[in-house]
């Protein structure tokens, strides 16, 4: 469990830390004259602080979708007037909690692995202040790429203070040599990532299903979409917030079509069952809900509809 008095030095840096304001735009003939600003979305959960952070975007072909064939894909996304003709845009966003000095990240991108529209967390991080040698947690909700690059991009450990915490059943998988062998290409560069994180944080903890990481602060199991996807609560009173990672994907696939899936997930099945569970219980429970792939930032409730389940979004605060 995390030591919530062991960074004292952090607390009056972060008390101070501010989103600085933007600049003054003059007219401009293009919109390459626009200077690039993270979208930063913020709410408070309890006594948690929690910052949504992007690091960027990928449009996946309809084709990368399984369960339903990439025209009817397309034609719901459609539906949204959301629809490119690269595919389905979808966001890497990462979350910060704090919780007085504490500082814990939950995931942390693709870091350009995926696409060369990601990589943006280093300077969503630093436009509110935040070094990276004062997270003292990253919380992985499980090793695919586009979660775990962020740790260790440029080949060294960017959050060199924090302890790390994974699933024990998604290391076990993304470390086993055989495994790695007959995986797909597009799955290469996970087991290559998690070898390399696994590597490069020795003080990493091997965590099994639900698990107290502090007071108000745990994970609960989500496995299917990865063996060992895990979700994170936060919860303090009355207030709670559900980070599910990869359970949903887009407004128009989930909930409402739950044997959606995408090419990444080995087990379509396991990934098939671990949806149909959550979607109805969410929305039974009303949990408040963020997403990684869910247009920015991802907040929102799971509620009924006919006989059916769709996506609400709602409200937050802009991190001024």
């Amino acid at each position: 469990m995390i030591d919530l008095s062991r960074r004292a030095f952090a607390r009056t840096l972060l008390a101070a830390a501010a989103v600085p304001a933007l600049p003054t735009l003059a007219p401009a003939r293009s919109t390459s004259a626009l200077p690039s600003i993270a979208p930063l979305a913020r709410i408070q959960v309890g006594r948690f602080e929690v910052t949504f952070l992007s690091d960027g975007f990928i449009d996946f072909p309809f084709s990368l979708f399984t369960g339903a064939p990439p025209a009817a894909v397309e034609q719901a996304v459609s539906s949204f007037f959301a629809a490119r003709p690269t595919g389905v845009r979808s966001g890497f966003t990462v979350w910060l909690i704090r919780d007085g000095d504490q500082l814990v990240l939950v995931d942390a991108g693709p870091a350009g692995t995926v696409s060369k529209t990601s990589g943006r967390l280093p300077a969503a991080l630093a436009a509110i202040g935040v070094k990276p040698e004062q997270i003292d947690a990253v919380i992985v909700t499980h090793m695919h790429v586009d979660h775990i690059a962020g740790l260790v991009a440029g080949g060294r450990a960017n959050f060199p203070n924090a302890e790390i915490y994974v699933d024990r059943r998604d290391i076990n998988h993304f470390t086993d040599a055989a495994k790695a062998n007959a995986a797909p290409d597009l799955l290469k560069s996970s087991f290559a990532t998690s070898r390399e994180v696994v590597a490069l944080y020795p003080r990493l903890q091997r965590i099994d299903g639900d698990r107290e990481i502090a007071r108000g602060l745990s994970v609960f199991d989500l496995g299917g979409h990865t063996p060992g996807q895990v979700g994170v609560r936060i919860e303090d009173g009355k207030d709670s917030l559900l980070l599910v990672a990869d359970m949903l994907f887009h407004p128009a696939a989930h909930p409402a079509i739950p044997g959606l899936g995408i090419l990444f997930e080995q087990d379509k099945a396991a990934a098939d069952a671990a949806r149909a569970r959550f979607f109805p219980k969410a929305a039974a429970e009303r949990s408040l809900l963020a997403a990684t792939h869910m247009p920015f930032p991802g907040l929102g409730r799971i509620v009924k509809d006919g006989s059916g389940l769709r996506w609400l979004p709602a409200d937050w605060e802009y991190a001024l």
